[in-house]
């Protein structure tokens, strides 16, 4: 249910206590035999707020230490990227894992100019020294809880290629982290700060990413256009990097709002009433989408900029979903130096559009389970040019074929925003209104259902053979999946389709519900049928 100031400025009694929420990072103790304090990967790393006792200076240090002891036993032996966003917890946290970092004799990168560090530009980073050769193989850290509200922190790994953990990597650090906490962090080796901050190298993130983009993007065509961007770095690590894009690629792009507060006093409520830096939602977006008119494209990013958010004058905040529908179909039709064999890449819970478009285009689509990881092969060996999910992350291939980033690029895909403009005259919004005319309109939504623990951990294993169901919303059913078509990985929940319309359930990791993802191309009601119906498929399937 929307909260009554959803979309509305934030008061005082909104924001959170910083100095409650920093004092608790040193001093609470978390209690392990409350899982909700222990560490936890899950799709983007360890996430909590240490007034929870989810996010102390014990968690850090020993998924730090867990971190160095995995890359050792994997060999990774080079140097160790670090970077943080904007979150209160994220400079304790990035110097509690420093102390950690450096007492175990790892090799250190920071920021040159201690400056907030995207999670694009931290896998950019990792691809290049590994890419240039002579550093031994290079990982990373980013210190970031993406959009999460400003009570939270998060902590994340990215191995040598770039890109997200996989489920092996961060199961392991996890349950070592874990054992660290059992023992009292008896095991956890830990420097001084002034000794760890002494200790550190320094890297240039700002200007290597920046320098960078036109190998990935024709800036020519959005500086020789004209386009007007506003780009709102919403508090986040984006900051310092619009402005460095304005200035150096010498594009009309103008920061919205510098601004840069721990509380985020500045935003507007997202849908529940809550701060949250979440560029695909209309509520926490307000006040970009009522200067709309004032920018040809405007931009937003999330905390640690691996998302976007895209506004035209035309249509205000595009659906995450329609937007990288056109960005499949604009670059599959302008990168002649893309191989034509280069796949598309998407997630089982993005829209059916994206299928369509892949279909018209001749290309093949692979359908992953839910996260980017699932894309780290495909983007590293250029046999997969774009892969995106419906949560406003997505990364594709620079204009000769090879990789970019293996995270995803909250940035890059602003940009392309203005490259599309810039090339075709035509705002992406347009352009989605022409696949529309084309394909159909498609009706999509996510909505949340009750469940007990229990029955979401029989979810996250049923087999197609647990759905008895032949029909959905007046549809036979065409397809039962719990393991995706693109990789055949198992998808931790169900999709059931049929001719038009489909739906994918998944348990909440932090809530006692499980989420419905629905499709329509028959429009709202029959999504609402489709939701409906959804229910009760899986609610038969799980017993309840």
């Amino acid at each position: 249910m929307t909260h009554p100031r959803a979309g509305q400025p934030a008061q005082p009694e909104d924001l959170v206590d910083t100095d409650a929420l920093l004092a608790a990072y040193d001093d609470v103790q978390p209690d392990l035999d409350d899982p909700a304090q222990r560490v936890a990967f899950g799709t983007s790393g360890h996430r909590g707020s240490s007034l929870d006792g989810a996010f102390n200076d014990a968690h850090i240090a020993a998924t730090t230490q867990a971190i160095v002891e995995y890359r050792a036993a994997q060999g990774v032996d080079g140097p160790l990227l670090i970077g943080r966003d904007t979150h209160a917890l994220s400079l304790p946290a990035w110097r509690t894992a420093l102390e950690v970092l450096v007492a175990n004799d790892v090799e250190v990168l920071v920021d040159s100019a201690d400056g907030y560090t995207p999670t694009p530009a931290v896998s950019h980073a990792i691809l290049r020294l590994n890419r240039e050769g002579g550093h031994g193989d290079v990982d990373g850290i980013v210190v970031t809880p993406s959009h999460n509200p400003p009570r939270d922190g998060g902590f994340k790994y990215n191995p040598p290629h770039g890109g997200p953990a996989d489920s092996d990597a961060t199961g392991w650090i996890q349950d070592r982290a874990n054992d660290l906490l059992r023992a009292g962090l008896s095991g956890v080796r830990r420097v001084q700060q002034a000794a760890a901050l002494d200790a550190v190298g320094r890297y240039d993130f700002l200007t290597h990413y920046v320098d960078d983009l036109p190998s990935v993007l024709d800036v020519d065509a959005i500086r020789s256009a004209g386009v007007r961007i506003g780009a709102d770095p919403m508090g986040g690590a984006s900051v310092a990097y619009w402005g460095a894009i304005a200035e150096r690629l010498g594009i009309d792009l103008t920061v919205v709002n510098p601004e840069v507060d721990p509380q985020w006093a500045f935003m507007t409520l997202d849908w529940d009433g809550k701060i949250r830096m979440d560029c695909s939602s209309p509520s926490a977006m307000a006040s970009l989408i009522s200067r709309k008119d004032a920018y040809d494209v405007s931009t937003g990013n999330d905390a640690d900029s691996d998302r976007h958010g895209i506004v035209t004058p035309d249509a205000g905040l595009m659906n995450p979903n329609h937007f990288l529908a056109v960005a499949i179909q604009y670059l599959y039709g302008h990168r002649d130096g893309w191989a034509p064999g280069t796949a598309i890449g998407k997630t089982l819970v993005s829209s059916s559009m994206i299928d369509r478009v892949a279909a018209d285009l001749g290309r093949r689509l692979i359908e992953v389970p839910v996260g980017f990881k699932w894309f780290v092969p495909g983007l590293l060996d250029g046999s997969v040019g774009f892969g995106g999910e419906e949560s406003a992350g997505a990364s594709f291939l620079r204009r000769d074929g090879s990789v970019w980033t293996t995270d995803k690029d909250g940035l890059l895909l602003a940009l392309l925003a203005s490259e599309i403009l810039a090339v075709t005259g035509r705002t992406p919004s347009q352009h989605y209104r022409e696949l529309t005319e084309r394909f159909g309109d498609p009706a999509y939504a996510r909505v949340d259902a009750a469940a007990t623990r229990e029955q979401k951990a029989t979810l996250s294993k049923l087999s197609p053979e647990a759905v008895t169901a032949t029909e959905l919303a007046g549809e036979p059913i065409v397809d039962k999946l719990t393991r995706a078509p693109g990789n055949d990985a198992a998808v931790g929940g169900l999709k059931v389709t049929t001719e038009s319309a489909w739906f994918a359930a998944r348990p909440s990791g932090t809530e006692d519900v499980y989420k419905i993802y629905a499709e329509s191309f028959r429009g709202p009601e029959h999504l609402a049928q489709v939701q409906a119906a959804a229910r009760e498929v899986v609610d038969a399937a799980l017993g309840a």
